[in-house]
C-alpha cells in the first residue's frame, strides 16, 4: 500500500486472484481520481433536479404546511443528512473503495451482502419509480409529436395512466423504452455516468428556471403565485404534529446515496473536492427545485382553474410544439440523470459485491434494471401519502441503521484507518473468522426492531399516516435518527467490549 500525503491509498498488491476481487470492485488509483468538485457537485444537481423532488413539497402542503414550513423542513432534513453523507465519502476518497467494499470493514467479508442488497432492493424500488415517470414524459412527447402514436393506444382506459387499444398499451411501449435507453447507458459504465451528469446539470438548472420564470408571468407576479399556495393544502394540520415525518421523509430522500457515496467519491481529486461539491449541490439545488416545484403548481390553480401538481400534464397544456418539446427533453434528462447515478451505480456494486468473479458492474446493473420493474413503481407512487409515509420513511429505517454502523465503525473504532489489502482476503482481519462480523448484525437488527411496527401499520393504513399513534407510532415516524442512533451506539459498545476481551485483536487493524 502506497501513500500520497496522507490523504490517498493505493493498493499495491496484486490480488485479482481473489473471490472478493474484479475489476469494478477494486480501489480507484490516484489516476483514477479525477471527478473535480465541480463534477461532485453536477452529480448532486442532475440527481436532485427530478420530477419527485419537483412534487416533494408539494406532498407537504397537501398534509397541512405552509410552502415556506415545507421549504425550511426540506432544507433542514437535506443539511442533516449532508453529514453522514460526508462522513461516509471521506472513506471513499482516502482509499479508493465502493460502499460494498467498505461495508466489509464492519460486516464482514461476507456479512457485507446484507446491507448492499438492502441497499440495492431500495435502489431497485427507485429505479423503477423513475423509469415509470421517465416513460410518462416520454409518452406525452412522442403523442405530441406523433398524434398517431397517441390514438393508436388510448381506445380504451383502465386507470393508472395506461390506456390500452391495437395490439399494444402505448404508455408501456414509452415505459420500456425509456428503459432501454438506459440499460444502453448502463453498458456504458462510470464514465458514462460522470459525462452525463456533467452535461446535463446546466441543462436542467436552465429548464427549472425557465419554468419558474413563465409561471410567475402568467400568474401576474411572484406575489400571486405565494399568496395562492394554501389552495394547495388539501387539509389543515398543526405545522408541529406534521413536522416530525416530514423532516424524516427529506431525510430518507437521500439516506441511500448516504450510505453509497462513497460509490462516486472513490473518484474525487480530494476530501475538499467531494466536501464542497457536495455542499453546493445537495441542499441548495434540493430545496430551490423543490420550490420551483411549489411556485409552479399554484401559478397553475390562477392560470387553468386547477392545481397541476405533475410537470407532466403541465406540459400537455402548452400549444407551442417547440416549448413542448424543450420542456420534455428537460424532464428526460432529468429523469435520465438521476436514475442513472442514484440507482444504478449503488445496486450494480451491490449485486457485484455478491460473486465479484461473475457478476460485473454491467450485470448488476441489468440486474437492477429487470428488479426495478418487478417491484411494480406504479404501485409505488399510488399516491403522495403512501410514497412520503410508508416508502420515504420505511427505507430511512433500514438506511439510517446501516449508515450508523458505518460511521461509528469508520470514525470511532477505526479512527479512518482501514488495511485495503484485508477487504479482499477470504482469510483477512475483516473475515471475523466466518465472513460475518455478528456484532454489526445484531446492531442492525437491534436497531430495526423499535420502527418496525410503525411501519406495519403505515404501510396498512390508507395515506400512511395513523390517525392515533402510540409509542411504536411515534418511534417509525422518526425511523432513521432512531435506527441511525441505536445502531452507532450500540455497535460501538459491542466492538469495544469484544477488542477488549480479545486484546484488541477482532476486525482491527495490525
Amino acid at each position: 500500500m502506497s501513500e500520497r500525503n496522507s490523504e490517498f491509498f493505493e493498493l499495491a498488491e496484486d490480488l485479482s486472484s481473489s473471490p472478493l476481487w474484479n475489476h469494478d470492485l477494486a480501489p480507484t488509483t490516484v489516476r483514477q481520481r479525477t471527478w473535480s468538485t465541480w463534477n461532485i457537485a453536477a452529480l448532486w444537481i442532475g440527481m436532485s433536479v427530478v420530477i419527485t423532488t419537483y412534487t416533494l413539497a408539494g406532498g407537504f402542503i397537501e398534509a397541512g404546511m405552509t410552502w415556506w414550513q415545507a421549504m425550511v423542513t426540506i432544507l433542514l432534513g437535506n443539511c442533516i443528512v449532508l453529514i453522514p453523507m460526508v462522513l461516509n465519502a471521506h472513506a471513499g476518497t482516502k482509499y479508493g473503495v465502493s460502499f460494498p467494499v467498505l461495508a466489509r470493514a464492519s460486516f464482514g467479508t461476507r456479512g457485507a451482502n446484507i446491507p448492499a442488497i438492502l441497499r440495492a432492493i431500495v435502489a431497485c424500488g427507485w429505479f423503477g419509480i423513475q423509469t415509470w415517470i421517465g416513460g410518462q414524459a416520454l409518452h406525452v412527447l412522442l403523442s405530441t409529436l406523433m398524434p398517431a402514436f397517441y390514438q393508436f393506444g388510448s381506445d380504451v382506459n383502465y386507470g393508472n395512466g395506461i390506456g390500452i387499444g391495437g395490439y399494444f398499451l402505448t404508455e408501456w411501449v414509452s415505459f420500456f423504452l425509456f428503459w432501454l435507453i438506459q440499460v444502453v447507458i448502463i453498458l456504458r459504465g462510470i464514465e458514462g455516468i460522470k459525462r452525463l451528469e456533467s452535461w446535463t446539470a446546466p441543462l436542467l438548472l436552465l429548464g427549472g428556471l425557465v419554468l419558474l420564470i413563465w409561471a410567475a408571468n402568467a400568474a401576474g407576479g411572484m406575489g400571486n403565485v405565494l399568496s395562492g399556495v394554501s389552495v394547495l393544502q388539501k387539509q389543515q394540520a398543526d405545522f408541529w404534529a406534521i413536522f416530525p415525518g416530514a423532516l424524516t421523509a427529506s431525510v430518507g430522500y437521500w439516506a441511500t446515496l448516504s450510505l453509497n457515496i462513497p460509490d462516486f467519491t472513490r473518484y474525487a481529486r480530494s476530501q475538499r473536492s467531494q466536501m464542497l461539491g457536495q455542499a453546493l449541490g445537495l441542499p441548495t439545488t434540493m430545496t430551490a427545485f423543490a420550490f420551483i416545484g411549489v411556485a409552479v403548481t399554484s401559478a397553475t390553480v390562477i392560470i387553468y382553474g386547477e392545481a397541476i401538481a405533475d410537470p407532466v400534464k403541465l406540459i400537455q397544456r402548452f400549444d407551442n410544439t417547440l416549448v413542448i418539446l424543450f420542456a420534455m427533453v428537460v424532464i428526460f434528462a432529468a429523469q435520465l440523470s438521476t436514475n442513472m447515478a442514484a440507482n444504478v451505480v449503488s445496486p450494480s456494486n451491490d449485486f457485484s459485491n455478491l460473486n465479484p468473479k461473475r457478476i460485473s458492474y454491467v450485470a448488476g446493473g441489468l440486474i437492477t434494471a429487470v428488479i426495478g420493474i418487478l417491484m411494480m413503481p406504479w404501485q409505488l407512487m399510488s399516491s403522495m401519502g403512501a410514497y412520503i409515509f410508508t416508502w420515504l420513511i420505511g427505507y430511512s429505517g433500514l438506511m439510517g441503521a446501516i449508515g450508523g454502523i458505518l460511521i461509528s465503525d469508520y470514525w470511532l473504532i477505526r479512527k479512518r484507518r482501514i488495511e485495503l489489502a484485508e477487504l479482499y482476503k477470504t482469510d483477512g482481519i475483516y473475515s471475523y473468522g466466518s465472513g460475518f462480523n455478528w456484532r454489526a448484525i445484531i446492531a442492525l437488527a437491534a436497531a430495526i426492531a423499535p420502527v418496525v411496527p410503525g411501519f406495519l401499520r403505515a404501510a396498512t393504513t390508507p395515506g400512511g399516516q395513523v390517525a392515533d399513534p402510540n409509542l411504536f407510532d411515534t418511534l417509525y415516524i422518526y425511523a432513521w435518527f432512531v435506527t441511525f442512533a441505536v445502531a452507532f451506539v450500540l455497535y460501538y459498545v459491542l466492538m469495544k467490549f469484544a477488542n477488549t476481551t480479545r486484546g484488541g485483536t477482532l476486525g482491527t487493524e495490525r
